[in-house]
């Protein structure tokens, strides 16, 4: 069984950074497209980050040149790093492959404030 454990969140300040990590276990997941979404409050969910098995990444414009994800396919970590955060990052982010087809996780808070 497939299961996918996001950490790393925290409150920062506008023009911060954070890391955040998502451990997968159960079957292999090198195989697959992974991807970071976040939802904010009163908001739908969206997706901020995706990463093929080989590597190709792709963002949207509202957070590119600022997010990088990156995997590790031994360790079963794929990683979001987000720099020059910004007050409208603020939401609880979520790993999941792309599409989304597991189940949601718990997530993890990002609160970008001063």
């Amino acid at each position: 069984q497939v299961q996918l454990v996001e950490s790393g969140g925290g409150l920062v300040q506008p023009g911060g950074s954070l890391r955040l990590s998502c451990a997968a276990s159960g079957r292999i997941f090198s195989s697959y497209t992974m991807a970071w979404y976040r939802q904010a409050p009163g908001k739908q969910r969206e997706l901020v980050a995706s990463i093929t098995s080989g590597g190709i990444t792709n963002y949207p414009d509202s957070v590119k040149g600022r997010f990088t994800i990156s995997r590790d396919n031994a360790q079963r970590m794929v990683a979001l790093q987000m720099n020059s955060l910004e007050p409208e990052d603020t939401a609880v982010y979520y790993c999941n492959f792309l599409p989304a087809w597991l189940g949601w996780g718990q997530g993890t808070q990002v609160t970008v404030s001063s």
